[in-house]
């Protein structure tokens, strides 16, 4: 049997790591390098994206690193067009740029509020209108983006600007995936549940009082399953509904959480 992504293009925005581990991003990245695609490996930081094409390239795969900050319309553009001069299609986009800050209405600054805005969701309506054109023009493309459970769920704490961006995630999917279904581009969504990843560890410690193994062991106990997810969990979701194994699939939001949806309580 042949690769799942073989001969495909995929553009993974948010391909670094904000710090050791396997992000949700560089995990996606490394999973759709090995079943065969040629991936555009972007983030902000262009070290962290570099390490993640490296890790790549060893493992005998095809990929080039691109320094993007996907909430800026001139360089969202400059992403577009390297991908095509450097591969001449783009098959599947993942959007996996994503940033958590805690707070609720009163607690959140304005300035929190608009910088989980612009880098959660406005990065998602940047990348999508530069990159339908293309999809387009090829008559077939997938879009998978990473939304959280956050987005329809209670986690325990007050969270209004992840939890709204996410929830925008949800509803941008199922508007491009109605619109462009006829021109054969497919759009989904994945919504990770509590997961072990770099940016939990390092941006919501402190919501449950600053000690990282007790935020695990609380985390942990939260899951119906007795343990959080991880990474590979999130793209190995990611890849199905990429692949052409999903070719029927549109619009639809996959979650990933070891059961916690299944909770009121």
């Amino acid at each position: 049997m042949s690769p799942r992504m073989h001969g495909k293009t995929v553009i993974v925005t948010g391909a670094g790591a904000i710090a050791d581990g396997m992000s949700n991003g560089r995990a996606a990245a490394l999973l759709y390098a090995r079943e065969g695609a040629r991936v555009l490996a972007v983030d902000r930081n262009l070290a962290s994206a570099e390490q993640t094409c490296a890790m790549i390239r060893e493992e005998g795969g095809q990929c080039e690193a691109h320094a993007t900050d996907v909430a800026h319309s001139a360089e969202v553009q400059c992403m577009v067009a390297a991908a095509m001069d450097y591969f001449g299609r783009i098959d599947v986009l993942h959007n996996n740029v994503g940033i958590a800050e805690t707070g609720g209405p009163v607690e959140a600054s304005e300035e929190s509020w608009n910088r989980l805005v612009a880098v959660n969701q406005t990065s998602l309506f940047l990348t999508c209108k530069f990159t339908l054109p293309v999809m387009e023009q090829q008559r077939s493309g997938v879009i998978v983006n990473i939304a959280s459970v956050a987005a329809q769920r209670w986690l325990g704490f007050p969270y209004v600007a992840y939890t709204a961006t996410k929830a925008a995630v949800i509803a941008l999917t199922q508007n491009v995936a109605a619109q462009y279904a006829a021109a054969g581009i497919r759009a989904n969504c994945v919504s990770p549940g509590l997961m072990d990843t770099p940016m939990v560890r390092a941006s919501l410690t402190a919501s449950y009082g600053g000690n990282i193994d007790s935020m695990l062991d609380t985390r942990h106990s939260q899951c119906p399953m007795g343990f959080m997810g991880d990474a590979w969990d999130v793209a190995n979701a990611a890849l199905f509904l990429a692949s052409d194994q999903a070719r029927y699939i549109t619009g639809i939001n996959l979650v990933v959480d070891g059961g916690l949806m299944l909770k009121c309580a």
